[in-house]
């Protein structure tokens, strides 16, 4: 049985593949069929099609055969397509996670994870049922134990590649009080955060409910994208454009880091060892972050471009 990783080899086993976007990953109801077929028009990074909470007992088995031939008929372009799967203490999750490992999917989302033996389970479970190697794992991380055990976590397979934040079960489950500010959450919120950034994990931030409250919810898009997340979990396609545009880097952002790399280079071709740029200093971390910026605009232009094929 696989064990889970070491902190000394985590570095190896998590070496990041491309970078792709994840400023916007719609949840889409595995029981409804137009949802899902919305979903391949919708200018989202990713869409998670759901068999756990938006799917009612009676209905489990007949949304996940409408997941796996929505999966099965393509046409979602450059949009990375996840399967929700139901827990594994649930009548349905086993059947969900062995539909999953050859669903075509690009990755399986877990409800609930608190150990990481769980992910070492799950993995074992995906090889024996035929999983490709590119088959990922995303992680609800949404207890109480899965915020005091998330380094663990982040290091337990190199088949995980994304933390995602379930902000609603938590408040639950710690009885804490939902605000604007996220003050009571800040805690999880960054925790969290620190093991996926120290196995070199994308990490989402969670849902915003109140869908016609477009200033709160580009607020928390904003506090979101400034405590350092990838991207946001959204429930309602009205929701896309604000993540999409509060998640990239902005025009000025861009431009900054352009000159920032230019006066880099320029001082290095004039033998300098000191560089400035409008009255401040830049260092060598300076130039890697604007690098950095440069090279995920133009993945983001070149998924605009080719978003639909």
């Amino acid at each position: 049985m696989t064990m889970p990783l070491s902190q000394e080899n985590a570095s190896a086993a998590h070496t990041a593949p491309a970078y792709r976007p994840r400023r916007s990953v719609l949840y889409m109801p595995g029981a409804n069929a137009r949802a899902m077929e919305k979903a391949r028009s919708l200018p989202c990074d990713g869409v998670i099609l759901d068999l756990e909470d938006a799917v009612a007992a009676d209905a489990k088995e007949t949304a996940r055969a409408a997941v796996l031939a929505t999966i099965a008929q393509g046409g979602f372009g450059q949009r990375e397509v996840v399967m929700r799967i139901n827990g594994l203490d649930t009548p349905w999750g086993a059947d969900d996670l062995v539909a999953a490992a050859r669903s075509g999917a690009d990755a399986i989302l877990v409800p609930k994870i608190s150990a990481a033996a769980e992910l070492v389970d799950i993995d074992q479970r995906l090889r024996v049922a035929g999983a490709p190697a590119e088959l990922k794992i995303w992680a609800m991380m949404e207890t109480p134990l899965a915020m005091l055990d998330a380094r663990a976590i982040a290091f337990a397979t190199p088949r995980l590649s994304v933390f995602v934040m379930g902000t609603n079960d938590l408040l639950k489950e710690t009885g804490a009080t939902s605000r604007p500010d996220r003050g009571p959450l800040m805690t999880c919120l960054s925790l969290t955060l620190l093991a996926a950034r120290a196995a070199k994990l994308a990490i989402l931030d969670g849902v915003y409910n109140a869908i016609s409250d477009i200033a709160g919810f580009e607020a928390e898009c904003i506090q979101g994208r400034d405590l350092g997340f990838d991207g946001k979990t959204l429930i309602h396609p009205s929701q896309v454009e604000i993540a999409n545009s509060t998640f990239a880097p902005a025009q000025a952002e861009i431009e900054h880091a352009a000159k920032v790399v230019a006066a880099f280079e320029a001082a290095r071709a004039q033998g300098k060892g000191v560089v400035q740029l409008d009255g401040r200093m830049i260092e060598n971390l300076h130039v890697d972050n604007a690098r950095k910026v440069l090279a995920y605009a133009e993945i983001l232009a070149e998924a605009n471009g080719t978003r639909g094929a």
